[in-house]
């Protein structure tokens, strides 16, 4: 039983009976009319997922026009429904006319039961098709526009931006792959967004996917998408976000941490331009730019066995490294001061200012959480501001931290770990907390603290 809902129009009191008894061993709902002015009302009141539609009502008459105006009424009530034709009276030209109006089949009385039901599939199952592709068309340009309304804001003069900036402009015209590298918290989906804007696809989506958020168990549902009953909870067809990326940009962050059965399977795609939804055979191509960012040595992990040379040769075509905010001078006072704006905008606190000694403390800390820690300190001075002037107080650094990290000697993912583990003990174990002043999501909390045996 097909969970489907017909509408049969037919003059004939029998024909509606011996197709009621048939369509409804095939379909859960059908609905019968014998009068076609009936038509509108029942799609108005309802949706159909196919129509099956007579071609003449009065008596005498076989030309076969009734039927053609009512195709043409139909296709204007619901341009995405599938119209079956039935007539006892018919010729070739008539069904080439009823197929140029919109129908999508034609049939002829009396009919064989078998064909029939056949039909009928395929026409419910065109309109679904169609509605689908219809409901992702829309849900796509909503998406457009959102994202048109949300430009990247690439802010800096340092000589290290400078360098960057020169470099985005250059590899934004090409379809090459780009691979961005920096610590945690330095704008690397910013600086992925300034490339897609810059690019050809700009007026397509890019799609941001955290590799570190996404469990390996839902690696392929996610990405590739799924048919309906693919698994347990599969109770609809859904579209991957590699698909939904289709002419577009596709931002891949924090791969370093997909797993190798993971990065196989990921290198196919790339390789082939083709995914194949989970539970389903149809091979369906994609046209995408790839875009990749990581905090990690990805070649030392390819020394380690931990990550593929050939992925790492297809995803670093061009790589763009983006320096710590305390590498970047008086970037922190522009940054603070576009940060500043928009949250006096956002809590309604206009006129807020910083005094010299703030700026002071602002250039002299060493920003381990780079730009995202920048934002969340200026976000917290502005609400706990009670006058005009933000000093130096408003900010809460901890010294000891900050010195022994900038005087550190060891490795980034030492620093890295040092850091999770003075998060834990403030926070005494509260993940949510730890992540939210990390800036990072709790699976790549997980994910991190799993790396360095935390």
């Amino acid at each position: 039983m097909t969970d489907a809902r017909i509408l049969v129009v037919d003059d004939s009191r029998n024909v509606l009976t011996a197709l009621d008894l048939l369509l409804s061993r095939e379909f859960s709902n059908v609905k019968c009319i014998s009068k076609p002015g009936q038509i509108l009302s029942e799609l108005q009141a309802r949706s159909f997922s196919a129509v099956l539609l007579d071609m003449n009502y009065t008596a005498g008459q076989n030309t076969g026009n009734e039927g053609l105006y009512w195709l043409r009424e139909l296709r204007k009530l619901d341009p995405d429904l599938s119209v079956v034709m039935i007539t006892a009276f018919g010729d070739i030209e008539l069904a080439v006319t009823a197929l140029k109006d919109g129908a999508v089949d034609f049939v002829l009385k009396p009919w064989d039961n078998q064909k029939l039901l056949a039909t009928m599939r395929t026409a419910v199952s065109l309109s679904d098709s169609r509605r689908k592709i219809l409901s992702l068309q829309k849900d796509k340009a909503s998406l457009k526009a959102e994202l048109k309304g949300k430009p990247a804001r690439l802010i800096g003069r340092s000589g290290p931006m400078r360098k960057v900036m020169a470099l985005v402009e250059k590899v934004a015209a090409t379809p090459a792959n780009v691979l961005i590298t920096g610590e945690n918290g330095t704008g690397k989906e910013l600086i992925a967004r300034e490339i897609h804007d810059h690019s050809e696809r700009s007026d397509e989506i890019m799609v941001s996917i955290d590799l570190g958020a996404v469990p390996d168990t839902l690696f392929e549902s996610e990405l590739f998408g799924h048919v309906k009953g693919a698994f347990t909870d599969a109770h609809s067809d859904r579209t991957g976000k590699i698909e939904t990326a289709h002419r577009g940009t596709l931002f891949f962050d924090e791969i370093g941490n997909l797993s190798l059965p993971l990065q196989a399977k990921l290198l196919s795609v790339l390789q082939n331009r083709t995914i194949t939804r989970l539970g389903s055979t149809e091979v369906i191509p994609v046209d995408i730019r790839l875009i990749c960012a990581t905090n990690m040595n990805l070649e030392a992990l390819v020394k380690e066995g931990k990550f593929r040379m050939d992925l790492l040769y297809r995803i670093n075509t061009i790589v763009v490294e983006l320096p710590p905010l305390r590498e970047r001078g008086d970037d922190v006072l522009l940054l603070a001061a576009w940060f500043l704006q928009e949250f006096s905008n956002r809590y309604k606190k206009p006129g807020l200012k910083m005094d010299r000694a703030a700026e002071e403390i602002l250039k002299k800390w060493s920003w381990p959480g780079n730009v995202r820690e920048l934002r969340h300190s200026m976000e917290r001075a502005v609400i706990l501001a009670e006058n005009t002037v933000i000093s130096k107080d408003s900010f809460q650094f901890n010294n000891s931290i900050g010195s022994s990290i900038a005087s550190f000697d060891g490795s980034l993912d030492e620093v890295e770990a040092g850091l999770i583990k003075y998060a834990l003990k403030k926070h005494s174990g509260n993940m949510s907390a730890v992540a939210l002043q990390l800036g990072v999501s709790r699976q790549t909390l997980y994910n991190k603290m799993k790396k360095y045996g935390l």
